[in-house]
């Protein structure tokens, strides 16, 4: 098979309709070409589109794909008519097509790691986002369940660059047609060299009468291209609008790809900023080509492929020199068949390596990782420190006033201690004083003005948006907003409970029950952890001196009382007169009881400061358990989620060679 013709030997007619045929090479019951495969979709071994049987009856087992097939099969029968060709028995079921990749490969586990991490995206992120990254699964889970022996590679190419000549002398026959017409290549044409590729045509969706074998050549040169699914693709700058999506789509799916380009286009922009600079990450499945180098003279084909170079080192491709991983570069003729050779060589070995597809699948989640980067990369280490929470906690304590609540539980210790410890007389002031104020000697503590309320619902608030913003500080767009949101949906409510809790203890002073408030606070706030605290009410606890106080006041008391009677009594002339030693006695007691008062009073202000500042402590930690499950529970739990899918993210990029 040298050539395409109208007419083959034994057949005796046109490019018409073949007896047995639609007028597209179908079934003549119209139900169009058997693309049966070697998955057992039907008794079709070929995988070519070859049909159950022949119009002459013949059985199958032979590759029929069109006009090509048949005149081959003719001249077969032609020169050896004694030799059938043997069928292949329909339960037949030898596998041909492979596993594709070991379980454990490191392809697996980023694809794993891929899905694991769209999986936990899909809450958090916009599912533009998520498009790429799902396409990619999609065809690599395709791909896999297809021929792992096959290796599909595209020609593509501008118009006039000789793409088709190309795709004929690698496959030894006029098979593309070629021509001055442009465009002249409307549709992808494929060539397979073996058997077992119609799952992946059919991936491609090239129909079985666009699907060719190549012509027979040296044995050697059959061996290393055996597995190689050759496609010819239109022109990616044609100006049918359909030809460039046919480029774009099956671009998309091959496992490599043969740029080729002249002398003249080159360095078109439309090349370099559609395909090449954007699949600059599938370098290690790139060829490119320069052809026609026979319409340069001298040194020309050298500057020009060193220009070549040039270029695509600017876009970013690794070029695979030197024995490193990359693009190949290369220079050849299509026309005379210069390098042609050294191509046909290079597709062979990289055809019998059998890496390409798994290459191409990696590249794929490399670049879907790289569009996913801005949502997953943060600048920083964001989180929520030692530091950002304890000034939450500061925040949250002075809005519910614990230091004020502090100050008066340690005045009530004091006054405790004062009402214990006074003098009688000096207590029947004071109680005289408080009843000539506003309010009476109960008054109780009033309400904060509303303006004051005010602010203490704004200090919370405040606070809120202050620590969802150190939680969010260098995390990406979307997690920002996840962490955001999280803080403010918790903090509903959260000002309310402090309310409720400054109520309390504002109300500790009037009742004279020290801890009672911040009992109740920590009673009545959901995610605190309340503890066994004294009932409303109760009186804060006594020092184990303030009884030997009370005795001596008493005594102190006791003496005035005995030594006024006394001096009384020698006025009136009851006693004998002696003024020196009741007066003594009397004063012994005025001047005791002062002293003793004071002396309690000293000995209070250490217990009282410290009772105050227990009570701060507790209500402040009242409030910060409070703000912690309703606030940063839940931005802690987000950034937890933010760490986990950034795990996801490094594992899908762990063996990545392209994102840098």
């Amino acid at each position: 098979m040298t050539a395409v013709t109208d007419e083959g030997p034994g057949q005796g007619r046109g490019p018409g309709p073949v007896p047995g045929r639609g007028p597209d090479g179908s079934g003549a019951d119209g139900s169009g070409p058997d693309r049966s495969g070697p998955d057992g979709s039907g008794p079709d071994r070929s995988g070519l589109g070859e049909h159950s049987g022949h119009a002459d009856g013949r059985p199958p087992g032979g590759w029929d794909d069109g006009l090509i097939a048949r005149r081959a099969a003719a001249a077969t029968e032609d020169t050896a008519p004694d030799e059938a060709p043997a069928a292949i028995p329909e339960d037949d079921v030898r596998p041909q097509v492979e596993a594709y990749v070991p379980s454990d490969s490191p392809l697996s586990s980023r694809l794993d790691a891929l899905r694991e991490l769209v999986g936990l995206s899909r809450a958090r992120l916009e599912r533009a986002d998520l498009a790429e990254a799902g396409r990619v699964l999609d065809e690599a889970a395709a791909r896999r369940r297809l021929s792992s022996r096959h290796t599909v590679v595209a020609i593509a190419g501008a118009s006039g660059s000789g793409k088709s000549t190309l795709f004929n002398s690698l496959a030894g026959a006029q098979i593309s047609e070629t021509g001055l017409r442009r465009p002249t290549t409307a549709a992808p044409l494929a060539c397979s060299w073996t058997d077992g590729a119609a799952g992946l045509l059919d991936r491609l969706a090239i129909p079985g009468r666009l699907r060719r074998r190549p012509q027979p050549g040296s044995a050697a040169a059959d061996e290393a291209l055996q597995g190689l699914v050759l496609v010819d693709l239109p022109d990616h700058d044609s100006a049918a609008r359909g030809h460039r999506d046919q480029v774009d789509r099956v671009l998309a799916l091959v496992d490599a790809v043969i740029w080729v380009v002249d002398p003249e286009k080159y360095a078109d922009a439309a090349l370099h900023e559609r395909y090449l600079r954007p699949l600059a990450g599938h370098a290690e499945v790139t060829f490119v080509v320069l052809n026609q180098i026979d319409r340069l003279p001298g040194e020309a084909a050298d500057q020009v492929l060193d220009d070549l170079r040039r270029l695509l080192d600017e876009d970013g491709m690794a070029l695979g020199e030197h024995g490193e991983p990359g693009a190949t570069v290369m220079s050849l003729s299509a026309l005379t068949g210069d390098g042609v050779g050294e191509l046909r060589e290079l597709l062979g070995r990289f055809v019998q390596d059998r890496t390409a597809a798994t290459r191409r699948l990696s590249a794929d989640v490399d670049a879907a990782a790289d569009r996913l980067r801005p949502v997953y990369v943060a600048e920083g280490r964001p989180g929520l420190g030692e530091r950002a929470r304890e000034e939450f906690a500061d925040r949250l304590a002075e809005a519910v006033g614990a230091a004020a609540a502090g100050q008066a539980a340690e005045r009530e210790w004091r006054r405790n201690a004062g009402r214990a410890c006074g003098t009688p007389w000096l207590r029947l002031w004071r109680w005289y004083e408080s009843t000539r104020r506003p309010g009476g000697p109960d008054r109780g503590a009033l309400g904060a003005p509303p303006e004051e309320q005010l602010t203490a619902r704004q200090r919370v608030e405040q606070a809120v948006r202050t620590v969802a913003d150190d939680a969010a500080d260098g995390l990406p767009g979307p997690w920002a907003q996840a962490v955001r949101e999280a803080a403010v949906h918790g903090a509903q409510g959260l000002p309310e409970a402090l309310d409720e809790l400054a109520g309390r203890a504002a109300g500790t002073e009037s009742r004279g029950a020290g801890d009672s408030g911040t009992a109740g606070a920590a009673a009545g706030v959901r995610g605190g952890t309340p503890q066994a605290q004294p009932g409303r009410g109760s009186k804060p606890p006594r020092p184990a001196w303030w009884p030997a106080a009370v005795l001596a006041q008493v005594v102190m008391t006791l003496l005035q009382i005995f030594g006024g009677l006394w001096l009384a009594g020698q006025i009136i002339g009851v006693l004998q007169p002696g003024l020196l030693t009741p007066a003594l006695v009397m004063l012994a007691g005025i001047i005791g009881g002062p002293m003793v008062e004071w002396s309690c009073a000293a000995a209070a202000r250490g217990p009282a400061r410290r009772y105050g500042q227990e009570a701060e402590r507790r209500l402040r930690e009242t409030a910060a358990a409070c703000g912690r499950a309703r606030v940063l529970d839940p931005v802690s739990a987000e950034l937890v989620r933010y760490r986990e899918v950034r795990e996801r993210f490094v594992a899908v990029t762990e063996f990545s060679t392209t994102i840098r």
